[in-house]
């Protein structure tokens, strides 16, 4: 563990939206957006809309430490969720984040990466992303955030079977300098 003192839920904020810590009050709202199929036909646990998945992947979201509840900084309508987990040094990965369909095209993924890579980048070298191997909008995504694909590996979600993902990076000197 590193000896910087990286909070993993702070409350941030931008024009856009809000990331406040995800408690466990929070289930209903998160799953109403996650009951969507749709946004988990290209995960790798494609089932993670039924409820009885969902409350095992809320279970591990919690015990994270690092979960967010995204909302509208409007109408604090929740858009879904991200978290921080596996801080090691100089390094964090940022992952589990879905959102509602109606945030697709609209840059609300963008606006959250950036909140999330700003914070993260005042205390390590070094953001790592996981993707499931066949989410192809999710790669797109990291690619478009300037994100480099840098290998492959087997992870294994809280709660369930271990599945093929790309590991994304991104370096701190490249985020500031806009790559």
């Amino acid at each position: 563990m590193t000896s910087v003192q990286f909070d993993l839920q702070p409350s941030l904020s931008n024009d856009v939206i809000k990331l406040e810590p995800l408690k466990n009050d929070d289930f209903e709202r998160l799953y109403t957006v996650a009951s969507d199929p749709l946004i988990w036909e290209q995960h790798p646990n494609k089932n993670r809309y039924q409820r009885s998945v969902f409350e095992t992947f809320f279970t591990g979201a919690m015990e994270s430490g690092g979960a967010f509840l995204i909302s509208d900084i409007d109408t604090g309508e929740v858009l879904g969720s991200s978290r921080f987990y596996d801080l090691y040094h100089h390094r964090v990965m940022i992952g589990y984040t879905f959102l509602s369909r109606s945030c697709w095209g609209k840059g609300i993924n963008r606006s959250l990466k950036t909140l999330m890579l700003d914070h993260a980048f005042q205390f390590v070298d070094e953001v790592l992303f996981h993707v499931g191997s066949g989410n192809m909008r999710s790669r797109k995504a990291m690619e478009k955030l300037g994100a480099i694909q840098v290998g492959e590996e087997n992870i294994q979600y809280y709660g369930e079977s271990p599945v093929a993902n790309v590991v994304f990076a991104i370096r701190k000197e490249n985020w500031k300098q806009g790559v």
